[in-house]
């Protein structure tokens, strides 16, 4: 499949699979998707304690570093596991411009380690962040009562509607621990049937820039 590497709205940058006109971040904006809908509605609702995080779809590690910066900011000590079945090439990574555009060039080695780490091995980027990165599919994951956030950015409904299926979503609810938060970008109504159908309470929110709308689902 072809991947294109494009500059988005807010000036950053992410890859475009061209055959599938699916992008792994808004066009709209990455940064600015990013921080709306994982940090702003997701991790800014935890604050001062310990939070374990799952990424499903690390990708670029742009939501990883973001995260980091902002558990700088928040004073909170993260274990973040990010899943992803196809790792993104180093030459790829290379051409990433986050680390310039979130004015975090201190950070840029963290960056670096946080794609250069080995797979299934906990890699301690600070006092404070943990980052476990795992290559499966999003179906194998069977952990239980594990996570107080998941971020759910998976490819879109349009182009691989099965991993917005109830079943990856009943893993997803199984993976949180109880009032446990998991946001993603999405707001299909099929996709929010899915989330009620395992036991979600599903927020319809404001979206990021170019999206009207977002999904907040919370374990009780």
């Amino acid at each position: 499949m072809k991947r294109e590497i494009i500059r988005t709205a807010d000036g950053s940058t992410t890859i475009r699979l061209a055959d599938w006109d699916e992008h792994y971040h808004s066009k709209f904006g990455a940064i600015q998707e990013a921080q709306h809908v994982f940090i702003k509605n997701g991790l800014a609702l935890f604050s001062n304690r310990d939070l374990s995080i799952l990424e499903i779809g690390f990708g670029t590690g742009l939501n990883a570093l973001i995260t980091f910066l902002e558990a700088r900011k928040l004073a909170l000590r993260i274990d973040y596991v990010g899943v992803e079945a196809y790792p993104v090439l180093a030459q790829e990574v290379a051409l990433m411009n986050y680390v310039d555009e979130l004015q975090a060039t201190e950070h840029a080695t963290v960056f670096n380690k946080m794609h250069e780490s080995d797979w299934e091995t906990a890699e301690q980027l600070s006092d404070g962040f943990t980052l476990t990165k795992r290559k499966q599919f999003f179906d194998e994951i069977d952990t239980v009562a594990a996570y107080d956030l998941i971020y759910f950015d998976a490819f879109g409904y349009r182009v691989q509607p099965e991993l917005w299926s109830t079943a990856i979503f009943r893993k997803m609810y199984n993976a949180l621990k109880p009032n446990g938060i998991l946001v993603t970008y999405a707001a299909r109504g099929v996709v929010k049937r899915s989330m009620m159908e395992v036991g979600f309470a599903v927020e319809k929110l404001a979206g990021p820039p170019g999206k009207r709308e977002m999904f907040r689902a919370t374990k009780y």
